[in-house]
């Protein structure tokens, strides 16, 4: 049974490595593969003594594999390679926003301009846009407004980007998603 007091403290938990490492390795052969190393299959004990041979670490890479299969490496130095890793590639996916206009029905020329000259700012700095009809208390009546508002949009901005989504009506809002177009 945990233990909590009021304010939902929780006792520090020790966070369990990704890999098995050394002795946590507990089958009786693993599979070794590796740069420094005859590949094939080993008793634990001696795959053991051939990492501590090379003062490297025997870390668990397929744990689901028959035997499991390991690498004699450098664990810390593979971690810290593997976070370099990571964030590279979380630094190369692009982080797409989305940016909102809102229109109502019966929206005059030059809001309708003015918003349309915002959305085009957005598709260019490669920004999604969702652009919206919102309908307010009975104007809802004008549906068919709504949507020929949001069609023009997509038309006047076809240079600029691509509809991803034709215009919906969910509940009192008509919605249509127009993506970026790629740069060349």
């Amino acid at each position: 049974m945990a233990v909590h007091n009021r304010r939902g403290f929780k006792p520090h938990e020790k966070k369990e490595d990704a890999h098995k490492t050394n002795e946590a390795i507990r089958v009786p052969e693993v599979r070794l593969v590796g740069d420094n190393v005859e590949p094939g299959v080993y008793k634990t004990s001696q795959a053991m003594a051939i990492a501590d041979e090379q003062g490297l670490d025997l870390v668990e890479i397929s744990p689901n594999a028959a035997p499991p299969v390991c690498k004699i490496i450098d664990y810390k130095k593979f971690l810290y390679e593997q976070k370099k890793r990571d964030k590279m590639l979380k630094a190369k996916t692009a982080q797409i926003t989305v940016k909102e206009i809102r229109f109502g029905p019966q929206t005059d020329e030059h809001d309708y301009e003015f918003k349309k000259k915002n959305a085009m700012k957005f598709l260019k700095e490669g920004s999604k846009l969702k652009a919206f009809v919102f309908f307010k208390g009975r104007s809802i009546i004008y549906k068919e407004q709504g949507q020929i508002l949001l069609l023009r949009l997509a038309q006047d901005l076809e240079e600029y980007g691509k509809v991803e989504a034709m215009p919906v009506l969910e509940g009192k809002r008509m919605t249509m998603y127009i993506a970026p177009k790629k740069k060349n």
